[in-house]
C-alpha cells in the first residue's frame, strides 16, 4: 500500500508506492485513486507531462497556474533525480512564502504531491533527468506564471549556485513574491469549526 506523508507544510505530500521486485526488476502502481481518495486526496488529474534536463543543476521553476485554471501536480524522477521544492504563495496562509522540498529519485520512486497555490521548481542532480507530472487542469498558456527560482525572501537552499543554474530566460526573468499579486487565498476554516 502506498505511503503518504505529510511535510512540513502539511498541504504538501510525499507520496511512496509500495515496488515489488524480484530478479527481472519491480513493479508498483504509481498511482491508484482509491488509495488518494482514502488519504483525503480528492484529485482528478487530467494531463501526464514529460521533461528531460540534459545537465546537473537545471533549475525549473518556480512555476503555476493561476485561478481558473490551478494545477495540482504530482511529480516524480523517471530517470535521474531532483531536487523538488513547494513554495506556499496562498495570501493569509500561516505559511505563506515559506518552502519545502524532498528529493525524488527514479530508484527510489518517491513522488511529491504539489497542491493549488504553491508555486513548483526542480533542480536536477542527475544528468539526463527525466520528470513526469500528473496534473489537474490542462496548460493553458494564458494562465502561466512563476516567481523567481532564488527569491531572496525565499531563501531556499538550492542544492546548486546561483551563477551556475542552467535557467531559461522565462524563469530568470521571473517576478520576486513580494512584487507578485498572488491570486491565491487560504481556506478559511467554517464558522464554528
Amino acid at each position: 500500500m502506498t505511503t503518504f506523508t505529510r511535510l512540513a507544510i502539511p498541504d504538501v505530500v510525499l507520496v511512496q508506492p509500495v515496488r515489488h521486485g524480484d530478479a527481472r526488476g519491480y513493479f508498483c502502481e504509481t498511482y491508484k485513486k482509491a488509495e488518494f481518495d482514502a488519504f483525503g486526496l480528492d484529485i482528478a488529474f487530467v494531463q501526464d507531462n514529460e521533461s528531460l534536463s540534459r545537465e546537473v543543476g537545471v533549475v525549473r521553476g518556480l512555476h503555476f497556474q493561476t485561478p481558473p485554471m490551478a494545477q495540482a501536480k504530482l511529480v516524480r524522477a523517471v530517470r535521474g533525480a531532483i531536487f523538488d521544492v513547494a513554495v506556499d504563495i496562498r495570501r493569509g496562509s500561516p505559511s505563506f512564502g515559506r518552502w519545502v522540498a524532498a528529493t525524488l529519485t527514479a530508484a527510489g520512486g518517491e513522488q511529491l504531491l504539489v497542491p493549488h497555490g504553491f508555486a513548483h521548481g526542480f533542480c536536477t542532480l542527475e544528468p539526463d533527468t527525466i520528470v513526469a507530472y500528473k496534473v489537474d487542469a490542462p496548460y493553458s498558456p494564458a494562465h502561466d506564471a512563476g516567481i523567481r527560482w532564488d527569491d531572496p525572501d525565499l531563501a531556499i537552499d538550492w542544492p546548486v549556485a546561483v551563477g551556475s543554474a542552467v535557467l531559461s530566460n522565462k524563469d530568470r526573468t521571473a517576478p520576486l513574491l513580494r512584487d507578485y499579486a498572488t491570486p491565491f487565498a487560504c481556506p478559511q476554516p467554517a464558522a464554528g469549526a
